[in-house]
């Protein structure tokens, strides 16, 4: 389902809407834009209402396409944390499901499928860099393969950029705190702080984390559409930016895995750091 919303988000919103109960009044979601592109989807692939909340720095690209699928865009604030809680009001004042973006047990296990499927494409990899905003895509994929890092036969590692170091933070506090909540990729990896639930599988399962500049990700971007015709929106070009800038150095016989997690950008006006 990603090739429709350009993200892996759609797992986590049909894993959430095909196994809980869902009202007359539908769904809500808050999202930087992706999630709320997978929810409006499911939504509509499933016949039921959304609204949609976003904040004011989400990519007109992505905003445009929840219209597109027929949910309610409501875009309120300047950032995810005022339209997750414009979200919950709502949720409360008309009864609608809400469907996090990373922090329920659904959207967990929906975006842990990502681990399954890189596995059976590529059974021999050391390392996985995955990025990281709230945390439902590392947490999923970190869970997945616990019992690989127990062995130690897989070590997972974070990509954060520098500024918004969300885990990062929480891992230096030791619970999920306030951080940062900017830069290139704000749309998709500045959620303010990691979700609950993912936290303890990344204090477990997460190797390390590593940060990266607003200028390797949009270098990264610039990369992958030159070199390999891949449009990759900031946040789905941060792994890649931890390989060029070498925030992230593998060893010499290491076999390193990047999950490039988002395409929702234009293929050839890419953001320029600020």
């Amino acid at each position: 389902m990603g090739q429709y919303t350009g993200s892996f988000k759609p797992r986590g919103a049909f894993t959430n809407l095909l196994s809980r109960p869902v009202p007359g009044a539908g769904v809500v979601a808050a999202s930087g834009g992706n999630h709320g592109l997978a929810v409006a989807f499911a939504a509509r692939k499933l016949g039921v209402p959304a609204a949609i909340f976003v904040p004011s720095v989400a990519s007109p690209v992505k905003m445009a396409r929840i219209r597109e699928y027929g949910a309610e865009l409501v875009v309120v604030g300047d950032r995810y944390a005022e339209a997750l809680d414009a979200s919950r009001t709502r949720a409360e004042e008309s009864g609608a499901l809400q469907v996090h973006a990373y922090d329920s047990v659904e959207t967990l296990r929906g975006q842990g499928t990502v681990g399954l499927e890189f596995e059976q494409q590529a059974p021999d990899l050391d390392t996985v860099l995955v990025a990281i905003g709230g945390g439902g895509l590392i947490g999923g994929v970190a869970a997945y393969f616990a019992d690989r890092v127990k062995a130690r036969t897989i070590k997972i590692v974070g990509v954060e950029p520098e500024t918004a170091p969300t885990l990062t933070f929480a891992l230096r506090a030791g619970r999920p705190v306030d951080s940062p909540a900017g830069g290139v990729a704000a749309d998709s990896l500045a959620p303010k702080r990691v979700g609950e639930l993912m936290f303890p599988i990344a204090q477990r399962y997460v190797d390390e984390v590593v940060l990266v500049s607003d200028d390797a990700i949009c270098n990264a971007q610039s990369v992958l559409w030159d070199q390999l015709r891949v449009a990759a929106e900031p946040g789905g070009a941060a792994t890649c930016a931890a390989l060029l800038s070498g925030a992230y150095r593998p060893k010499p016989s290491e076999r390193v895995g990047v999950i490039v997690c988002g395409g929702n950008t234009t293929a050839v006006d890419f953001h320029t750091s600020p």
